[in-house]
């Protein structure tokens, strides 16, 4: 890549000797960087910008310099044997680049900054202030015929899209007592899709939408099967899970202790099981069809966890906790009452998934592609995973027949376990240089 000069951003290459063996004189280079190409750095002579093999820091390939949107782009360190360092901070996958950011690579190798450069006006030229307007461009009047690449690659118009769709069905099926159910469904796969992009996301790895959805598909169908029965004779009659009736006074301890087996192992497992599945069909695919189904990472299996959480929490809601107290209110103080709370009670368990059953979930999930990882230490790594999952959810179960203030405090724990999770999960992907959501959370873990 040769030097360019004129308006734009670039990265400078500033002049140093340092980390050179028999250096020249320092030199200061110039690079622009292009809004739609990735620029590498390193050693190797396919790289857009070689450094001469002097440096003895510097990898083959080293960074990737790769655009984000117009005007902004990612600093990607390429698992580089002596690491990036931007502002005097290690590199760990990718961080947005700021006007002024330096980063060395290596320990003493060579500094670039990124720098916006504007060229200044030739003389006689017109400036912005002058009387003569310069026109406006057809782009600038209708903006859509330039932006509409980010519109779908950068995952702005898919939301609007179906926010769009699901307002008009949930406006056509408003004061029709026939169609409250649909009505209550539509809100109910709304609010849990809002909650999975939420999650998506943060853990910033591309997944096939069809093998997400079909996660919560399958843990749908497991609820309806036969599967469902033989783990509450196991989990609930066999073991001592088996969940109080409301006129049981119970002790905390037992009861948490009911709540672990009956709720915890029990519905952690079940939700586990298409992760399982999804796992060992890519066992038995070839690439790229083996890392787009099956769990080769943590990320992986918190994104299919996720998935699995809602569809069980979909099935829960609107099979048994919904119908449940819309009938129980409507016999007492009528039809439409009662769909009313039915409605009020699927909001808050819905939005609530990301600290419940998502959380849980996707808590496992992470050990589950922990122990794809490491799987010297496979057994120990999804017992910690499992118990711990089955403890949270039995803690959130317990309390919340105690006190709202102990409920809301299990939450935020369980919240705070899954971001947890997916922070770790980022710093150990494999792919984490190719990771889209260096942008969204802080780079401080990355």
């Amino acid at each position: 890549m040769k030097e360019q000069f004129g308006e734009g951003y670039y990265l400078q290459q500033l002049p140093t000797t340092a980390g050179i063996a028999n250096a020249a004189p320092p030199v200061s280079r110039r690079y622009l960087l292009s809004p739609d190409q990735e620029i590498a750095i390193g050693r190797d002579p396919s790289c857009q910008i070689v450094l001469d093999s002097s440096y003895g820091v510097v990898s083959r390939r080293h960074v990737a310099i790769r655009p984000l949107t117009t005007n902004s782009w990612l600093l990607c360190d390429l698992n580089s044997v002596n690491g990036t360092y931007i502002n005097g901070e290690s590199l760990l996958g990718c961080r947005k680049l700021l006007v002024g950011d330096r980063f060395i690579l290596g320990n003493n190798g060579p500094e670039f900054s990124f720098q916006f450069f504007q060229a200044p006006p030739p003389p006689g030229s017109l400036t912005p202030n002058s009387q003569t307007d310069p026109g406006v461009s057809f782009t600038q009047l209708f903006p859509i015929f330039s932006t509409g690449r980010d519109l779908t690659k950068k995952g702005y118009l898919i939301p609007g899209i179906f926010t769009v769709v699901f307002v008009i069905l949930m406006f056509a099926t408003v004061g029709q007592p026939e169609t409250a159910f649909f009505n209550q469904m539509l809100v109910a796969i709304y609010l849990a899709g809002i909650a999975y992009y939420f999650v998506y996301q943060l853990c910033g790895k591309h997944k096939p939408w069809w093998v997400l959805f079909s996660m919560a598909i399958a843990t749908g169908l497991i609820l309806l099967s036969p599967i469902l029965p033989l783990f509450i004779l196991i989990f609930r009659n066999i073991l001592p899970g088996r969940l109080p009736l409301l006129e049981e006074a119970i002790g905390f301890p037992q009861l948490l202790l009911r709540m672990f087996f009956g709720a915890g192992l029990m519905e952690e497992l079940l939700k586990a099981l298409p992760i399982i599945a999804a796992y060992l069909i890519g066992q038995k695919l070839r690439t790229p069809w083996r890392e787009r189904i099956g769990v080769w990472e943590p990320l992986d299996g918190i994104l299919l966890g996720t998935a699995s959480a809602v569809g069980f929490t979909l099935i829960e809601t609107l099979g048994q906790y919904v119908p449940e107290i819309s009938r129980n209110v409507g016999w007492q103080s009528g039809e439409g009452i009662g769909q009313l709370v039915g409605l009020q009670l699927l909001i808050p368990r819905i939005i609530g998934s990301v600290a419940g059953h998502m959380a849980y979930s996707g808590y496992l999930g992470y050990f589950i592609g922990l122990s794809v990882l490491k799987p010297r230490k496979r057994w120990q790594i999804l017992a910690v995973g499992y118990f711990t999952a089955a403890a949270l959810h039995a803690l959130w179960n317990a309390t919340g027949l105690l006190s709202g203030l102990f409920l809301a405090l299990v939450g935020i724990l369980s919240y705070a376990f899954l971001m947890a999770a997916i922070l770790k999960a980022r710093t150990l992907s494999p792919t984490r240089s190719q990771n889209f959501a260096t942008g969204f959370i802080g780079s401080k873990y990355d």
